[in-house]
């Protein structure tokens, strides 16, 4: 298992995202992700990275539209950092995990993918970090 996990890591290096750059380049990713999936509605006020969560792999606040993402995921592929962004856009539009949400959500095409790998990184390292199930 852990030579599987090292590989995977090894392959995802080479396909970095350079939103794991800085907080501005993920408050950029987010712009590029809310005008491809969300029509450009949700704009973010801030984005930023923060130390690990105990619960959770991201946050918004609706209020003073801020997100912050853990930086335990400053090490996953690309397109799951971009599924959790796009969860998190859509959040500033929706509150909760309705119908409504999940029907946003699932514009970004890689979102069933993504909650997996999330539920695998979440058991493997022992986290007990409980993804929302997409309705």
């Amino acid at each position: 298992m852990a030579e599987m996990l090292h590989r995977l890591q090894r392959s995802e290096t080479r396909r970095r995202s350079p939103a794991r750059a800085s907080d501005t380049a993920l408050f950029m990713r987010c712009a590029e992700l809310s005008a491809r999936y969300l029509a450009n509605r949700p704009k973010p006020a801030s984005v930023r990275w923060v130390p690990p969560m105990r619960t959770r792999w991201a946050s918004c606040t609706p209020a003073d539209r801020t997100i912050r993402v853990s930086e335990r995921l400053r090490e996953v592929p690309s397109w799951v950092l971009d599924y959790v962004l796009v969860h998190e856009l859509v959040h500033l539009l929706v509150p909760g995990h309705g119908p409504d949400f999940w029907a946003l959500v699932r514009k970004y095409p890689r979102t069933d993918r993504a909650v997996g790998y999330l539920e695998g990184l979440s058991a493997a390292a022992g986290l007990g970090i409980q993804a929302p199930e997409p309705e």
